[in-house]
């Protein structure tokens, strides 16, 4: 299949600009596209996977990718997708969330060669226009009556509460000049977005129309889909927060995690847009899955390869060592990392390590000061029906805790049944 014929497969593919035209032009190897990226974080979570994951099909096609970090336009703010005035956030915060970014780009994309990936900070050319020149090059071309159509500044204007800043209404303008210096100064002919950024990337094309020397010029946009799962969320959240592409934001273990507890209304949508798993295995496994989803292959499917491509085979193998770990109960296996990341938000409680020294303490008497029981008559109730265990070992109501029982000489994992964890911390 052809670069678009595969987005296309893959349900990658909202809009596009030119039809046909845009199919010929990108025949030929060695165009250049970008995908912008606003510096709201310093990382990238997974509802930017898209995005990156195009770009990625499109070096794979034989094309030059551009990852635009938006430091100028960061301090601007879109109001694409906004119901009210974003927050500005000072230079140090930007130039920080820049650099961390930067850093997740660099695992992902191939920056070697002549013809590799580039990164850029529009801050580096709109730090440099003066506001008159602006007004005079750009804003010429644009049309108020039209600007005030697109839904990202309509729909703030009819809230009267909220209304829209100048500041923000400015933006489209400055995302337009994004796509008229990249053409002109890295030869770049299309602009990769999601689908509420389809108004900004047209206002580019005919910016560059218009200000095209010769009257020829190839100007493109292609649009992604914005990803709702199936209850109608938007995706890229967890119960938590936001998934990182960042280890040291969402752990792999939570990571592998989000995947593989993904709905089975979503995994064959997740599989097509998300991986890069040929069309064979892909539809082969959705048809395995609908025989038999309570065997979850198509989300182990998932979890694995996305696991992989975002933290390496390493961590994968050990996020599934954890999974199997907790699911057998055979915990003292974790390592201290491992143990750390699995049971992070499980609720804890501290305790002075001289307790366990000589007889212990009594588990009957700790239980109270958990999160697992409500009263010490009811910690017997458990523990005689031999639904307590220790690190994973059922115990009745004579056991006591001792120095030996720590795992990684500072934890004690205590669990109700089979999903009510709770870990104590001994100092």
């Amino acid at each position: 299949m052809s670069f678009l014929e595969d987005l296309r497969w893959r349900g990658l593919i909202h809009q596009t600009t030119s039809g046909a035209e845009l199919e010929q032009h990108l025949a030929t190897p060695g165009r250049v596209g970008y995908a912008g990226f606003d510096p709201t974080a310093d990382s990238l979570h997974i509802g930017h996977l898209i995005p990156l994951k195009l770009l990625m099909h499109l070096q794979r096609a034989g094309h030059r990718p551009i990852a635009l970090v938006g430091g100028g336009t960061g301090l601007i703010g879109d109001p694409s997708g906004k119901d009210s005035e974003r927050s500005l956030n000072t230079r140090e915060v930007v130039e920080t969330n820049v650099a961390g970014m930067r850093k997740v780009f660099e695992r992902f994309l191939d920056f070697s060669g002549k013809g590799g990936a580039k990164l850029v900070n529009n801050a580096s050319w709109l730090e440099k226009l003066a506001y008159i020149d602006v007004l005079r090059t750009v804003g010429k071309h644009f049309s108020v009556n039209a600007m005030i159509q697109k839904d990202s500044v309509k729909t703030r204007l009819e809230s009267r509460e909220q209304g829209i800043s100048y500041t923000e209404f400015s933006y489209m303008l400055l995302q337009a000049y994004d796509f008229l210096h990249l053409h002109r100064a890295e030869g770049c002919t299309l602009q990769i977005a999601g689908s509420d950024q389809y108004g900004n990337i047209v206002s580019g094309i005919d910016l560059i129309r218009r200000e095209a020397e010769s009257g020829e010029y190839h100007a493109y946009g292609i649009t992604a889909p914005l990803i709702l799962k199936s209850d109608g969320k938007k995706f890229g959240k967890s119960e938590k927060g936001a998934v990182w592409l960042s280890a040291d934001k969402t752990s792999p273990y939570a990571f592998y995690q989000f995947w593989i507890n993904v709905d089975d209304a979503d995994v064959g949508g997740f599989l097509h847009r998300f991986t890069f798993l040929p069309q064979e295995q892909i539809e082969a496994t959705i048809a395995a899955h609908l025989e038999s989803p309570n065997k979850r292959e198509a989300q182990r499917l998932l979890a694995r390869t996305m696991t992989a491509f975002v933290h390496g085979d390493a961590e994968l193998s050990a996020a599934e060592s954890a999974s199997q770990a907790l699911f057998d109960g055979d915990v003292r296996r974790l390592t201290a990392k491992l143990l750390d990341e699995v049971f992070a938000d499980v609720p804890q409680s501290q305790h002075g390590r001289a307790l366990l020294e000589g007889e212990g303490t009594q588990l009957l008497e700790l239980l109270t000061a958990t999160s697992l029981v409500q009263s010490k008559r009811e910690a017997r109730q458990f523990l005689d029906s031999g639904a307590v265990l220790v690190n994973g070992d059922k115990v009745d109501a004579s056991r006591r805790l001792r120095t030996e029982d720590l795992l990684h000489g500072s934890a004690i994992l205590l669990r109700r049944g089979k999903k009510n964890w709770h870990v104590t911390r001994w100092q």
